[in-house]
């Protein structure tokens, strides 16, 4: 008999298709795994090297917080003592301040100023001379040694007061009298030079550009005498009334604005402590200080009286040297 197909097929046979296994993802599996392995110890390290790095910022960032905690803490309680010591180092300065100033009074009032003598000129009423023929005006030993102050400089200065009678120079140098003056600025500063012996009070010329004239011609002389060695200050309580002091020193004597100043030939002045500060200062310099005094001032202040060289106009009854006597 004949057998069929399927008779001829053997029973024990499977007849469902088998897929074969790739080889390819087997070889790719592999190379993969092998470049994991690889690369592992490279990363291991990296991180490991972040790690630390983290952990020591980690460090310096609570270090830092624990030091600005422990700032904090320090300010708030030292604080207090801080105060403290300041406080005492400023009452030892007060302390040390009071007994420099107390050594410093203590100092002047040592001083042994130098005590100008005043000359008084009794009445020839209160004289009573034991001899008949005996003069009653005989001047004082003391009132003689004053007035022969400028004696061993009178032919210079009786020179120069006989040039300023004489037609005015206007040409003359600086610090020279461009003006003419009369016989009564003449009679004045004679007086004051050959009576007063440098130091006194002269009665005014009337207007204050006539006393400004003659001590222009004072200021000439006393440069003659003592050169550069001296300085002129002039007291006039007022700018208005300074600024006319300037002017007409400027044109009689062919100054500039540069000669009147601190450091300058001419200083002015409208408190009489600043003039005698400054006329100390002078003398401390062995310099010569010449003080002019204007007739508006009502009084000449004690302290300027130690000084060798001054002048005060003194203003005549119903004289107006003041602008304040007007109002």
């Amino acid at each position: 008999m004949e057998r069929t197909a399927a008779d001829a097929m053997p029973d024990d046979t499977d007849l469902t298709p088998q897929e074969p296994e790739p080889a390819a993802t087997t070889t790719e599996t592999s190379t993969d795994t092998t470049a994991e392995t690889d690369a592992n110890p490279l990363m291991a390290l990296a991180l490991k090297d972040l790690q630390e790095r983290r952990d020591a910022l980690e460090r310096d960032i609570q270090e830092l917080t624990n030091r600005k905690q422990q700032l904090e803490a320090d300010l708030k309680t030292s604080f207090a003592g801080q105060s403290d010591a300041i406080a005492r180092r400023v009452k030892g300065f007060q302390e040390y301040l009071g007994g420099a100033l107390q050594d410093l009074v203590q100092s002047v009032e040592s001083l042994e100023l130098v005590v100008q003598p005043m000359v008084v000129q009794p009445s020839p009423l209160d004289q009573k001379p034991a001899d008949p023929n005996q003069s009653v005006e005989a001047p004082t030993a003391s009132a003689a040694a004053v007035a022969d102050t400028f004696r061993p400089d009178e032919d210079l200065i009786r020179a120069a007061l006989e040039r300023f009678l004489k037609q005015p120079d206007v040409y003359a140098d600086p610090w020279n009298l461009r003006r003419s003056i009369d016989a009564k600025d003449i009679a004045l500063l004679e007086d004051w030079f050959f009576n007063q012996g440098g130091r006194g009070a002269q009665p005014s010329r009337g207007t204050r550009p006539r006393n400004i004239l003659a001590s222009a011609a004072l200021i000439a002389i006393i440069g003659e005498l003592y050169g550069d060695q001296f300085q002129c200050l002039v007291l006039a309580g007022g700018p208005e009334r300074l600024g006319e002091w300037r002017r007409g020193l400027q044109d009689a004597l062919g100054l500039g604005r540069e000669d009147f100043g601190p450091s300058s030939g001419i200083v002015l002045f409208e408190r009489p402590e600043a003039l005698v500060e400054r006329a100390d200062r002078l003398e401390e310099r062995g310099e010569v200080p010449l003080i002019l005094i204007d007739a508006a001032e009502r009084s000449v202040d004690i302290p300027v009286l130690q000084f060798p060289l001054w002048l005060a106009f003194a203003a005549g009854p119903g004289e107006r040297l003041d602008d304040d006597d007007l109002l």
